[in-house]
């Protein structure tokens, strides 16, 4: 059956049941004269007359009746067809591809989602671990986490942490050996130890600020690690100094278990974002996660700071 063939039985089902050639150009928003000629198009191509016009109505004939009959089923299947569709569309279902470093999908997605799945039984969530810059588009995902002074342009970007600060800690017995630096230039005579960045592979430059002066350090030391949670262990047994994400090493903090030092060369810097093409229509899957992880109002990718 040819598509225009459709449109013919919708005009004939329409003009049948209201028994009305007015009540039908109404319905489907066209005019009489266009409704008449479809009728008698739809009635020339298979040779039977379909309807008994009278001045007052339109009563279908015994083949227009059988036609009916046959159609309103089918279009009733239509339409639930096209209803359900719409329920899928408004409704959180379906996979959702994630990418995330492992410590924001520890801290900041899994938490959140974990508490999310239980009211969308039909929705799944696959968290990638990934430190390297992710390609989301070409890697098919849906959406990715990372620091808001390291967000792609054309994306969009939902804040879903607060500003976060870096903190230079060590052991309180690595402090009985080695004195408190003043200044980070001073971390040249310090035992100090090295994490490799999986994104380019070379160690990561220390980054210090102060009164708007910026100062990034090269260090040197014993151990060199592409874990932030061994560099974490290493500091713990004093082998040296580890700069690592403050809220990482807080409860080692308030334990004691560590000491930190240059707290003032160490202010806030922005924090994580979720990000996703700006592009791409958001699915209600991937809305309803924006709505459980976001704390502020998405915005485009805020400049390098």
């Amino acid at each position: 059956m040819k598509r225009d063939n459709l449109g013919e039985f919708q005009a004939f089902l329409a003009v049948a049941e209201a028994q009305s050639f007015t009540k039908a150009a109404a319905q489907l928003a066209t005019s009489q004269s266009a409704l008449s000629h479809t009728i008698q198009r739809l009635e020339e191509r298979h040779g039977v007359r379909l309807l008994n016009r009278t001045t007052r109505k339109v009563v279908p004939t015994d083949a227009g009746a059988r036609l009916m009959a046959t159609l309103r089923p089918c279009f009733d299947t239509i339409e639930s067809g096209l209803a359900a569709l719409g329920e899928l569309r408004d409704k959180p279902a379906g996979l959702v591809r994630i990418t995330a470093p492992a410590r924001a999908a520890e801290t900041v997605l899994w938490p959140k989602i974990s508490k999310l799945l239980p009211n969308y039984p039909d929705l799944k969530v696959e968290i990638s671990i990934e430190s390297r810059f992710t390609d989301i588009i070409s890697e098919r995902f849906d959406a990715g986490v990372r620091l808001g002074e390291k967000l792609d342009k054309d994306m969009i970007a939902v804040s879903i942490s607060p500003d976060l600060h870096m903190a230079l800690v060590a052991a309180p017995e690595y402090f009985e050996n080695y004195s408190a630096p003043k200044h980070p230039q001073e971390l040249v005579k310090h035992r100090c130890i090295n994490l490799r960045m999986e994104t380019y592979g070379n160690l990561y430059a220390w980054e210090f600020e102060k009164n708007g002066r910026a100062l990034n350090v090269r260090v040197d030391g014993p151990l060199i690690f592409n874990s932030a949670q061994l560099c974490l262990r290493a500091a713990l047994e004093g082998h040296g100094l580890a700069f690592l994400p403050r809220d990482m090493v807080k409860p080692y903090l308030q334990s004691r278990e560590l000491k930190q030092a240059l707290s003032d060369w160490c202010p806030a810097f922005p924090g994580l974002y979720l990000y996703y093409p700006s592009r791409n229509q958001v699915s209600p899957a991937l809305r309803v996660i924006i709505d459980a992880l976001s704390k502020a109002p998405q915005k485009k990718n805020r400049p390098n700071t």
